[in-house]
């Protein structure tokens, strides 16, 4: 067997009834399948807080925080007392205590850490977002709280911390997990775990440019990275069973000063806890 053979499937599962209900509605119309599947990818999963980020949510400062330009109020939480502070940023269907093991050992060296409950995650109001209202709370965050000497991102979560710099969310460096990169490949792959013909995947970008009246690829982490000019380390996992790691690859030529970390048998998920990678961080951002 290869190594990829060999890893844990950690990728996020659709439930069957979802995939059965997609093509049944594709049977009947590309268009209802289309608006089944915007449905779907603007809606998160909610999961209960696992036992290893307890102590984090427990022994959090939280507060609610508004904000204005997207009408949506989100959790967040203080983690720390000290006066370096770095902004954590968890991914699709994620929370605010997902980085844990990266944020206790930010604690060890000095820093506090600020993370939050995206929009329809967590304990955070709404049933559904996307990446632009994750930006817009990175902002207001930063103009609440900040200024903040560094950020990390987890998968979507690192995508809309390049928006945000290039936003002008001012940061010295940022640390990107996982991140997804082309908004068509992310559609692709979505529509491909749930079975769809492919061309519903350009039907959903068409749909969303409509809606917003803008290129979809102005997001693209490869796109932002060029008018990013602080040091990013980028960190991917080369069998991501998630996003892919050409992902990573693609950020990286597109960026001035950047680092790239590709790591063997870690996956989307199991990555943020790995202490090879942590301590690859914490480097990175001591320097």
């Amino acid at each position: 067997m290869t190594k990829k053979e060999h890893l844990p499937n950690q990728s996020l599962q659709i439930p069957k009834v979802i995939t059965f209900t997609a093509k049944l509605l594709q049977a009947f119309s590309s268009k209802l399948a289309t608006l089944f599947a915007v449905k779907l990818f603007t809606t998160p999963l909610k999961h209960s807080i696992p036992k290893r980020e307890i102590y984090m949510e427990q022994n959090s400062q939280q507060e609610k925080l508004w904000i204005p330009n997207i009408n949506k109020e989100i959790q967040l939480y203080h983690y720390g007392k000290c006066k370096k502070k770095i902004l954590l940023v968890h991914g699709w269907s994620g929370r605010g205590t997902q980085l844990v093991k990266i944020a206790d050992e930010l604690l060890q060296n000095g820093f506090s850490t600020l993370s939050f409950d995206a929009p329809a995650h967590g304990k955070s109001s709404g049933k559904t977002t996307i990446m632009t209202e994750f930006i817009a709370s990175i902002l207001e965050i930063e103009k609440q709280f900040g200024p903040f000497e560094f950020a990390i991102g987890h998968s979507l979560g690192g995508m809309s911390i390049l928006n945000a710099v290039k936003q002008k969310f001012s940061i010295n460096k940022a640390v990107i997990i996982g991140s997804g990169d082309l908004i068509q490949d992310i559609l692709n792959e979505f529509v491909l775990k749930l079975k769809l013909n492919p061309e519903i995947a350009f039907k959903m970008k068409e749909y969303f440019e409509k809606k917003y009246n803008e290129d979809m690829e102005n997001y693209a982490a490869s796109f932002v990275a060029q008018s990013v000019e602080i040091p990013v380390m980028i960190i991917h996992d080369q069998h991501d069973n998630d996003i892919s790691v050409k992902a990573a690859h693609n950020i990286h030529r597109n960026l001035k000063y950047s680092n790239l970390l590709i790591t063997e048998n870690l996956g989307h998920r199991k990555i943020l806890g790995d202490k090879k990678v942590i301590d690859s961080i914490i480097k990175f951002i001591s320097k």
